[in-house]
């Protein structure tokens, strides 16, 4: 298990590297950061002392060395906009967007279990029919046309949620503060998670639903009822048990996803998160922050993956077994 450990640990350096070097390497192709600083009315001479003072002028192999340098000691640059470290401006936005996704996936959770296991086990219901039907026009749907959706109706229409930003938050520490602890910020919060949860609740409810339904043809299975063992045990214990490994696994990868897909969810509520603030970066050429950004994302999908694939011996010690005879 150690030398596994060891080995993801330098799959993920290596796979840092490789996101550090293109999202350096693209933003050349989003504008001239100077115009965003600077407008249009300053002369060349300023602009080319500004280019010096920056490192603009110099060579794309010593700009990458010399933020490479930068970033290993937590360095990833000063934000033309906010003239701060774009760290800490990406660390002060992230606790909106992580409690997005952590709303959104409680969401995920809370129903994909239950609805596929129930699609699983009566597969020719009515009820079944209907959350198959739903499912697939979730799918269908993009994101941002169902947070406006929401918005229209539960928002503008009926008026039961607000329709923008955080509300009331209440100050956890740090840089960290949580809607959660307050009604206002719940109910905020409530339709932005509804809209991002929106984009995976329907796979979740399809995976699950063909991993029990194959499980369900299983011999172990059919042993637990002939046992007299309750149905519910046979289905929440014994069944799901063994469907978990592949919605894992599909869940570490999607988790992360939801990170990047709170860029249209936090446009269209007006959400001050990670995702807004990218936009907004790119609309001011603020290229250390979009690169800070690309570089922090990438982060946390290495970390999720690499949690899932521990999570993979607790779930199924079997996996650990292949892997350190591999």
């Amino acid at each position: 298990m150690l030398a596994y450990l060891v080995k993801r640990v330098f799959q993920a350096i290596a796979v840092m590297f490789a996101i550090s070097l293109i999202g350096f390497a693209i933003q050349d192709n989003l504008g001239d950061p100077l115009r965003a600083l600077v407008g249009v009315s300053v002369s060349e001479e300023v602009r080319d002392q500004l280019r010096d003072e920056l490192g603009l002028n110099d060579g794309f192999v010593t700009q990458y060395l010399r933020f490479l340098g930068n970033a290993l000691h937590g360095d990833l640059g000063t934000s033309y906009f906010f003239k701060e470290p774009a760290l800490d401006v990406i660390l002060k936005k992230m606790p909106a967007t992580l409690e997005l996704v952590l709303g959104a996936t409680l969401i995920i959770v809370g129903l994909s279990v239950p609805l596929g296991v129930y699609t699983a086990i009566k597969p020719k219901s009515i009820l079944s029919g209907i959350i198959m039907g739903l499912s697939i026009v979730g799918i269908s749907i993009p994101v941002f046309l169902t947070a406006i959706l929401m918005i229209f109706v539960f928002a503008v229409n009926l008026g039961w949620f607000p329709s923008y930003g955080r509300g009331e938050v209440v100050h956890v520490f740090g840089s960290w503060d949580t809607n959660f602890a307050s009604f206002d910020g719940l109910m905020h919060v409530l339709l932005p998670s509804v809209a991002l949860a929106s984009i995976m609740l329907p796979l979740f409810v399809r995976l699950i639903r063909a991993e029990m339904m194959e499980v369900l043809q299983s011999e172990y299975v059919k042993f637990a009822k002939a046992k007299g063992l309750r149905p519910m045990r046979i289905y929440f214990v014994h069944a799901l048990k063994n469907t978990l490994l592949p919605v894992i696994t599909v869940g570490g990868v999607q988790i992360g996803t939801m990170v990047a897909y709170t860029i249209l969810t936090e446009t269209v509520f007006q959400w001050p998160g990670m995702g807004f603030m990218f936009l907004e970066a790119v609309n001011r050429v603020d290229t250390p922050l979009i690169v800070a950004y690309l570089i922090v994302v990438g982060f946390i999908f290495v970390v999720t993956n690499t949690i899932v694939d521990l999570i993979y011996g607790l779930v199924n010690p079997t996996v650990n077994l292949a892997r350190m005879g591999a």
